[in-house]
C-alpha cells in the first residue's frame, strides 16, 4: 500500500529541534516525534555510525536503490540520504514501516531536509517482492530484537520474539531475492540474537560478512553486521568460512567482555 503524505497529515507530530544535532553523524536539523513511534536511540545511532564508516564505499558503490525497513521517525534513512549526496545524487529511496504514524514522522523528517523518498505501509516488504527484486543497492534493517515471548512480537517497535530473532529470521529470508549484484545489506543486532549464527544462515545463502560496529552499553552490547554476495570463484571451503570465522571470533571477545565485566561484580 503505497501512502502518500502532505501537510494535512502532520497534525498529531511535532516538530521539535533534534537534541543530537550537534552529533557528528547525521547532522540533522529536525525530527519529527510521535509518542506512537520509536525515536532515535542508542541502536539507531549505532546504525548511523556505521553508515558513516561505510560512506566512502557506498558512494563508490554508486547506489541507485536504498531502502530501510522499518524506518520509524525517519532519522537513518534521511542521515543516509544526507551522506549519499543530500538528495542531489540519481538515487531512489524507498521506506517501510508497518505503523502509519512512523511513515507520518518520516515524511516529516525528510522533508525538513529537503528530502523525499517512496514510503509504504506494510509488514517488512510484504507486496514489494516484485517491485525491489534484485534492485536493492543499499539495504537497511534496525529490527525489533529484543527476547521477548512470541505473542508479544507486533505490540511494540523492540519485542522480538524468541531470542529476539522473530521478525529478524523472516527478514533474512527475503534478503537474497530482492538484494541487487553489488547490495549490501546492514542490520543491527545485539547479542542475544546469537548474531554468529546470523551470519552463518547468510552464508549458507552465499553472502559474506562483517562486523562494521560493535558498542557495548550497560544494558546491551550492540553489532552492525554487514552482508554481501561472495564472488563466485573456486575458493576452498576454509577460505569461504574465514569472514565468518572473524564474526563468530569477534563476537566471542564481546561476549567475554560482558562475563568478565559479570564476574567483577561478584
Amino acid at each position: 500500500m503505497d501512502v502518500a503524505f502532505n501537510e494535512e497529515n502532520e497534525d498529531p507530530v511535532t516538530k521539535t529541534h533534534d537534541p543530537f544535532a550537534t552529533r557528528s553523524s547525521a547532522g540533522l536539523r529536525l525530527l519529527a516525534r510521535h509518542p506512537e513511534v520509536y525515536g532515535p536511540s542508542d541502536d539507531s545511532f549505532v546504525l548511523v555510525d556505521a553508515l558513516l564508516a561505510e560512506k566512502a564505499h557506498l558512494r563508490e558503490l554508486h547506489p541507485r536503490l536504498c531502502v530501510e525497513v522499518g524506518c520509524g521517525s525517519g532519522y537513518v534513512i534521511t542521515s543516509l540520504a544526507l551522506m549519499l549526496g543530500n538528495g542531489k545524487e540519481n538515487i531512489k529511496y524507498i521506506a517501510s514501516d508497518i505503523s502509519e504514524a512512523a511513515l507520518k514522522a518520516t515524511a516529516i523528517t525528510l522533508k525538513a531536509h529537503g528530502l523525499c523518498a517512496e514510503l509504504y505501509k506494510v509488514d517488512l516488504i510484504s507486496g514489494l517482492e516484485k517491485r525491489l527484486a534484485g534492485a536493492v543497492d543499499v539495504l537497511i534493517f534496525n529490527p525489533p530484537c529484543v527476547p521477548t515471548l512470541d505473542e508479544e512480537v507486533g505490540t511494540s517497535a523492540w519485542a522480538g520474539g524468541n531470542k529476539g530473532r522473530v521478525v529478524i529470521d523472516r527478514m533474512l529470508k527475503t534478503v537474497d531475492s530482492i538484494l541487487s549484484k553489488k547490495g549490501r545489506f546492514y542490520l543491527v543486532t545485539v547479542t542475544a540474537n546469537n548474531p554468529g549464527e546470523i551470519c552463518q544462515i547468510m552464508r549458507r545463502k552465499g553472502f559474506s560478512s562483517r562486523i562494521v560496529i560493535q558498542r557495548h552499553s550497560e544494558e546491551e552490547s550492540l553489532h552492525v553486521l554487514k552482508f554481501w554476495r561472495e564472488k563466485l570463484d573456486h575458493s576452498s571451503g576454509s577460505d569461504k568460512s574465514l569472514l565468518y570465522s572473524r564474526c563468530a571470533s569477534a563476537l566471542h571477545v564481546s561476549l567475554s567482555h560482558r562475563l568478565s565485566r559479570l564476574v567483577s561484580f561478584k
